[in-house]
């Protein structure tokens, strides 16, 4: 049976908003308009990412003994992938590199019912439309609202697999609803903290800071979380300290500086909770594409090692 974009929103998440173009495709959105805006008048660089999948995920039970799509990639940053999981477990790996950029995925499913995951590219854009399966489909109860904001990393750049990008890693466990605002290159910018009309998150992460690290101006910190304040009040938000990196002479030392005094900035804020990234990734080149990004395998470590540690702070 042929899904109706609403049956195909329903079970569509990380997305901010969904828009339907003129040939039917679903196109998904993590930013506001004026967000948007905002990047498009910073750089073209910025606006792209800003514009790019994510690493969004179709999540939904069902007996379906196969689920299928017609898809449209629009942009590519980086060639990672589209992946399926059945029940936590990876099935299925597209890789972009190996895909027209128009056509359709099938998925074959298990017969008995299943909570599948389809993970869309986190550095690419990729729109849908026209969804097939032979049974019903049912949304995935989450745990939380999340608003999850950070840099390349954030974004999945790194690992060029979307199911291992440390947010989705840490997500299998969590079962957040996250709208991923991860974008390559950003920094600290209180001027990207705008009202989201009908968002309200239940809780916000931040993961930023790799990209100032030898900065000396900390303003630009300060300002970010009073504007969060102003705006999500109450709202608990967990701060995680940038990750280690050694593509530079002395980078550890600086970044250890850096991290500490961001430490001392967000602790007159009662409801920002700190988790320290020096202690989520192991400090060898192994787990990094260019001792800054982490690969497959040291994103599979942040994110479980970020879920116990949320888990651990009860955050």
């Amino acid at each position: 049976m042929k899904l109706s974009n609403q049956q195909l929103k329903d079970v569509y998440y990380g997305a901010y908003r969904i828009e339907e173009t003129e040939e039917g495709y679903l196109k998904s959105y993590q930013y506001t308009h004026d967000q948007m805006n905002y990047f498009k008048g910073l750089s073209d660089f910025w606006f792209d990412r800003c514009d790019a999948s994510n690493g969004k995920t179709l999540e939904f039970s069902t007996t379906s003994s196969y689920f299928s799509f017609e898809y449209k990639v629009a942009w590519i940053g980086s060639e990672d992938t589209i992946e399926m999981a059945v029940d936590g477990l990876i099935h299925k790996v597209i890789y972009l590199k190996d895909i027209q950029s128009e056509g359709e995925l099938k998925f074959d499913l298990p017969q008995d019912s299943h909570h599948i995951t389809i993970y869309l590219p986190s550095d690419a854009t990729i729109l849908i439309r026209n969804a097939h399966c032979n049974a019903p489909l049912y949304p995935i109860k989450k745990n939380a609202q999340v608003l999850w904001m950070g840099d390349s990393i954030t974004q999945g750049y790194g690992p060029f697999r979307s199911a291992h990008m440390y947010v989705s890693v840490a997500n299998r466990t969590l079962n957040y609803n996250v709208i991923n605002q991860g974008i390559g290159g950003y920094v600290y910018d209180p001027h990207i903290i705008m009202p989201m009309s009908g968002y309200t998150p239940d809780k916000i992460i931040v993961s930023l800071g790799t990209n100032q690290y030898e900065s000396d101006d900390f303003k630009s910190i300060e300002l970010f979380y009073q504007r969060l304040y102003e705006i999500y009040h109450d709202t608990p938000v967990l701060c995680i300290t940038p990750i280690w990196r050694g593509d530079a002479p002395h980078a550890f030392e600086v970044l250890s500086e850096f991290a500490h005094k961001l430490k001392q900035i967000v602790s007159v804020y009662p409801q920002v909770f700190v988790i320290e990234g020096f202690k989520l990734v192991p400090h060898s080149s192994e787990y990094f594409i260019d001792d800054l990004h982490p690969n497959a395998l040291g994103s599979e470590i942040y994110g479980r090692n970020l879920a116990s540690a949320i888990q651990k702070i009860g955050f």
